[in-house]
């Protein structure tokens, strides 16, 4: 279920920032808005778009000018700026909030965050925090591995190896992120990261023997928490009456949340080592990014193949 909020005690929890005053306000302050706000223009008094729903950050040049403005004036706009929305105010670089925002932010019942960081570093923090929990989430039942570090998602039907598959992948030095069912948030508009659910995390699950710890049976280098998702392989059963890709011409794709993912259908039946198939397919899906596509250079050979005896074919 994809949360729609959290609490300015759960960006304490779970960042750097500490908290100035107001910790008695955390826990009752939501944050529904991944974005981040500087508010430059609003300290000079205009607050047609004031964005109050965001976490308020104040750095060097916010502070700067707010020294310039005389006590009242500044305590009047900080009061326009605590609005029942507004979840904090985070000041960076260690800067010291002043008389007037900690009587206008206790008024407002809004606690004031802190971090020695630079302004930019604690924005990234933030954001990459509320995204991870407030970005859409979806659970799809797979397997996600981290195969030469790409994020490799396996599909396909309950029983037909997905599970087996990847702790073969394991056991040649891969690591497992998730088994069984993996959660699925999307970072930006072009990124989705996976990782297990809590219950189970490190766990997976093989027919036979019943639930195993990879971290306990094949060490911390086995495992990673979470992995972009960067190529789904759909395993399939293997039919005589299916044409499936023989050349790799097609560029094929899976939509999850909204973001195009690259996807293959690698058809399984006894004798194929689908373990090897899968760090092939991770290792092609590379040089692709690097520019180099093997089923390209393949037709354009053979382009050039036959126009020339074509030609040779008229000159005799």
């Amino acid at each position: 279920m994809n949360k729609t909020a959290a609490t300015v005690q759960d960006i304490v929890d779970h960042t750097s920032v500490v908290n100035y005053t107001g910790s008695q306000y955390m826990a009752q302050r939501s944050v529904s808005e991944i974005e981040i706000s500087r508010p430059g223009l609003e300290l000079t008094g205009y607050f047609d778009f004031y964005p109050a729903e965001r976490v308020q950050l104040f750095g060097q040049t916010e502070t700067s000018y707010a020294r310039m403005m005389t006590s009242d004036n500044r305590y009047h706009v900080l009061q326009q700026m605590c609005t029942p929305k507004t979840p904090a105010f985070v000041f960076s670089r260690g800067i010291q909030p002043s008389k007037e925002m900690c009587r206008a932010a206790n008024e407002a019942q809004i606690p004031i965050l802190g971090s020695p960081l630079t302004t930019t570093r604690v924005s990234n923090i933030i954001t990459q925090y509320l995204e991870k929990v407030l970005s859409p989430r979806q659970s799809i039942h797979g397997v996600l591995v981290d195969v030469y570090g790409i994020g490799v998602l396996i599909k396909g039907d309950s029983g037909i190896g997905k599970s087996e598959t990847a702790l073969e992948l394991i056991k040649n030095g891969h690591r497992l992120v998730a088994d069984d069912r993996v959660d699925i948030y999307q970072q930006n508009e072009h990124t989705l990261v996976g990782e297990a659910p809590a219950i189970l995390k490190n766990l997976m699950e093989v027919r036979g023997i019943g639930i195993i710890d990879i971290m306990t049976l094949f060490g911390a280098r086995a495992v990673r928490s979470s992995m972009e998702i960067a190529l789904i392989i759909n395993l399939s059963t293997w039919s005589e009456n299916t044409n499936y890709e023989r050349i790799g011409l097609k560029n094929q794709t899976e939509t999850i949340l909204n973001v195009a993912v690259p996807s293959l259908e690698i058809p399984v039946k006894v004798g194929r080592n689908i373990s090897n198939i899968i760090e092939v397919a991770a290792m092609d899906y590379r040089c692709k990014k690097l520019g180099y596509n093997a089923a390209d250079r393949f037709e354009h050979d053979l382009t050039a193949l036959i126009k020339a005896n074509s030609k040779s074919g008229k000159k005799q």
